[in-house]
């Protein structure tokens, strides 16, 4: 069973990036955002109150949840979309994948956590991967779309990460994470509502069955199934050891984008790679992991 989730979770999170590269085009990009957490969290919702687990949050909680809402079910995802505009889907999720080291950084800002040599070395191989992965486009040939990209996604795993510590606060104060999920993944569908109202931007319905597939495909099985299936295995196995999907996932995903974008392997790729995925390794190797839901912590100074 561990097995299973191990693997759906693997799956799930590695093909999400392709599904979001065929989702850029004619819808703008903070619609497209929307459609996929209005549905993921009218799914959720109708799901815990079939089964009878539906809860409001707290007063208390609620401006955390709000937090978790724009960190993790909005800004971060329309830095991804739009960095899926300059860079292979692929190669976003090697930038995301470097949550953990941001994680370790956040941990230490807020909640006190010491950074251990072990951080410090997995960030200097995240780095050096990241620089022999896009420093011949960036600074050689200074491509203004490569740079636009890797900024895009650095923000966007910066975003990402902020949403870990408010997850870690919310888990703490003893708020399941599923409900904060589900309640998070609403408030965000409702913030980008905002968002397309405010800029006059055009709600343009989807354009075609690929766009609606890659919709489906996000909001229910990369949203609703790939957060639940994670959640499990935290729970069955812990979440250090749960954390190791996101080792694995780029290369599920610079898989797909070799296929469907074209993505051309290279030695330097390959050796970029290697390093930031060795830093993920890193950092992973100990006894004590931050993962994207973390277990409750009485020290935590965000309450």
């Amino acid at each position: 069973m561990n097995a299973a989730l191990f693997l759906s979770t693997v799956l799930i999170w590695g093909t999400t990036w392709i599904a979001i590269a065929f989702q850029v085009g004619p819808v703008p990009v903070p619609v497209s955002v929307f459609y996929r957490f209005a549905l993921a969290g009218l799914i959720l919702l109708a799901v815990l109150a079939a089964m009878r687990r539906l809860t409001i949050p707290k007063r208390r909680d609620q401006p955390f949840v709000l937090l978790q809402a724009l960190c993790l079910f909005s800004c971060n995802f329309l830095c991804f979309y739009k960095a899926a505009a300059y860079l292979p889907s692929g190669l976003i999720s090697v930038i995301f994948s470097l949550a953990t080291v941001y994680n370790a950084v956040n941990a230490r800002l807020f909640f006190g956590d010491p950074i251990t040599p072990r951080a410090l070395l997995a960030a200097g191989l995240g780095a050096s991967g990241l620089l022999v992965l896009f420093g011949p486009d960036i600074f050689v040939s200074f491509d203004a779309e490569t740079l636009k990209g890797v900024g895009l996604a650095a923000i966007g795993t910066l975003f990402f990460s902020f949403g870990n510590m408010a997850s870690r606060r919310n888990s703490a104060a003893g708020l399941a994470p599923v409900t904060a999920n589900a309640w998070g993944m609403t408030y965000g569908a409702l913030i980008l509502l905002a968002l397309v109202a405010l800029t006059g931007t055009p709600l343009i319905a989807p354009p075609d069955s690929r766009y609606v597939a890659a919709l489906a495909y996000l909001a229910v099985i990369g949203s609703v199934i790939g957060f639940t299936t994670y959640l499990m295995l935290v729970a069955r196995i812990g979440s250090a050891r749960a954390a190791y999907a996101t080792v694995l996932f780029p290369i599920v995903a610079l898989t797909l984008s070799s296929v469907f974008e074209s993505y051309h392997w290279t030695l330097t790729s390959l050796i970029g790679l290697a390093l930031t995925l060795a830093g993920n390794a890193v950092i992973f190797s100990g006894p004590k992991v931050s993962a994207p839901v973390s277990p409750p912590s009485p020290r935590a100074k965000l309450a």
